[in-house]
């Protein structure tokens, strides 16, 4: 016998044998926003997904660059929305955004995904096909178009939402949501509101609920029902149909919110462990003597694009601290780049933040950088442009961990203040690092628990028993307004039958009183 073989052949058999224990499903994910920041949070899902042996088709704009067997793109690059929205964040048009405007282009994006992705050809031959699947998981963002595929497959729906909840997604599984004290992602607030804050949070709530029906759920459902057949059902309906919605928050960051089962927090999911730093940026961070400023403003605003009265605002600032500065910067050079300040087209971002001596993240305030700044206990300025950069800069102000500099107060002296106001006080890397200890503290990771719970589903067939029946409800129903109308109704009732017997008493008195009077008077 050849034991020498054997040993060889110990991994490929054990590794059989996990797979045996593991059930592969057939998994649909749809990914159609454009911003890659959204899909930076399901693509690390995505591909422990394949790795534990399911079978993935996924739609996405962001193919795999090195090809998975068992994972399909379905690659919608090339649609014209790409170009266009590109070409709207620059800082020539974010700060001119108002709240209406930038609800309109949401819808508008939602819209626009829909029609080009059902027009794709891929996407055309997988509607026309037999294909079976298990799972239909779909971002929850700015339209519900692609739940259609799972009434066509008749399969269990898991949503994900790559930032907090929208507005108009906690109903669908039934999860309260009060603005008393849960401002929406457009409202700059935190959770402790003033009257005003909660006034316009409460206006805001109030508007996307009536808004998500005629300006985004209305189209996308014409579009699906061209492609999908007039018998598709209401979107709105396959939405309450939806068994588990992972959401990018945890409330060390987002702060504590009622969460049924159905609701699973999973901030942290793209975070992987750091990686060692390229020669150069390792270099120069190491041989700062005071620290380094880190500042980069996302993928999605182009920070050559500042306002030439901004961009001279940051370098005379800059040049006037003893930090050295790592500034994300799209172009190859930069006019007037003082010494300190070394540039560069792309930043291994959560590596350097990192690195011990990184002091400062100077940043617009996006989701997955602010919860990278929280993994790793780094504090922040923020520079909140769009969306719900406002809200989780306020979130992570709250926390005692950052400085919020508004866009339209950007000076040199307001600049130098706010990173003054971290680099002397200790108490900003105090309560970043408490707020990290309490952020990392969990069970399971969040990847862990993201499979966990998908399979749970799969496992239990779309998993009916964990959805609350508040989900179902009529908004008369789960406001109460019946049961407060039939409150209200019988004490009006007992209000005037207790009127009615007191009018009948007093007039049976008067009646005795006046035959009494007119007794004596007879008398």
């Amino acid at each position: 016998m050849n034991f020498g073989a054997i040993i060889y052949l110990k991994p490929i058999i054990a590794l059989l044998f996990f797979v045996n224990l593991t059930d592969s499903f057939k998994i649909l994910g749809v990914f159609t926003h454009i911003g890659k920041s959204h899909f930076d949070v399901f693509e690390p899902y995505l591909e422990q997904l394949a790795a534990r042996g399911h079978q993935l088709t996924v739609i996405s704009h962001f193919p795999q660059k090195h090809p998975i067997p068992n994972y399909k793109d379905i690659d919608l690059r090339g649609t014209t929305i790409v170009k266009e929205t590109i070409n709207i964040l620059s800082y020539t048009v974010i700060p001119q955004m108002g709240h209406i405007s930038a609800a309109l282009i949401l819808s508008q994006w939602g819209t626009e995904a829909c029609e080009k992705t059902l027009e794709h050809p891929s996407v055309q031959e997988l509607i026309k096909s037999d294909e079976k699947f298990d799972l239909l998981v779909s971002e929850m963002f700015n339209t519900d178009c692609f739940l259609a595929f799972a009434h066509k497959f008749k399969i269990p729906i898991i949503g994900f939402s790559s930032c907090v909840f929208m507005p108009w997604t906690p109903g669908r599984v039934g999860n309260p949501d009060n603005p008393a004290y849960i401002p929406i992602q457009f409202v700059f607030s935190s959770d402790k509101m003033t009257f005003s804050e909660r006034f316009l949070n409460t206006f805001w709530y109030i508007f996307h609920h009536l808004h998500y029906p005629f300006l985004m759920d209305a189209p996308a459902h014409r579009l699906a029902r061209q492609h999908f057949g007039e018998s598709l059902p209401p979107l709105s309906q396959l939405a309450r149909n939806t068994s588990l919605i992972f959401v990018n928050n945890h409330f060390s960051l987002n702060r504590p919110r009622p969460l049924v089962p159905g609701v699973v927090e999973v901030a942290g999911i793209h975070i992987k462990p750091a990686k060692a730093l390229p020669k150069d940026i390792e270099d120069y961070i190491n041989g700062a003597e005071h620290g380094v400023i880190y500042f980069n403003m996302g993928s999605m605003i182009r920070s050559d694009t500042l306002p030439d009265d901004k961009r001279e605002a940051f370098v005379q600032a800059f040049s006037e601290l003893p930090q050295r500065v790592l500034w994300k910067w799209e172009s190859d050079a930069m006019p007037g780049q003082p010494n300190n300040v070394k540039i560069a087209k792309w930043l291994p971002q959560f590596d350097i933040l990192n690195h011990p001596n990184v002091r400062v993240f100077l940043a617009h305030g996006g989701l997955l950088g602010t919860i990278e700044a929280v993994h790793v206990g780094v504090p922040m300025i923020g520079i909140p442009m769009y969306g719900d950069q406002g809200t989780n800069m306020k979130m992570v102000e709250s926390a005692g961990m950052a400085v919020i500099l508004q866009y339209n107060d950007i000076t040199k002296k307001n600049i130098l203040k706010a990173i003054r106001t971290i680099l002397d006080n200790p108490s900003y890397k105090e309560n970043a690092e408490r707020t990290s200890r309490a952020f990392r503290d969990r069970p399971m990771s969040p990847m862990d628990t993201a499979i966990y719970w998908t399979e749970y589903v799969i496992r239990h067939r779309g998993a009916p028993h964990m959805r609350t029946a508040g989900a179902d409800l009529p908004l008369y129903q789960y406001l109460l307004l019946d049961v407060i109308a039939a409150v209200l109704t019988t004490m009006l009732i007992v209000i005037y039958i207790i009127y009615f017997l007191i009018r009948k008493l007093l007039s049976v008195i008067r009646g005795r009183v006046q035959a009494a009077s007119e007794e004596k008077k007879q008398q």
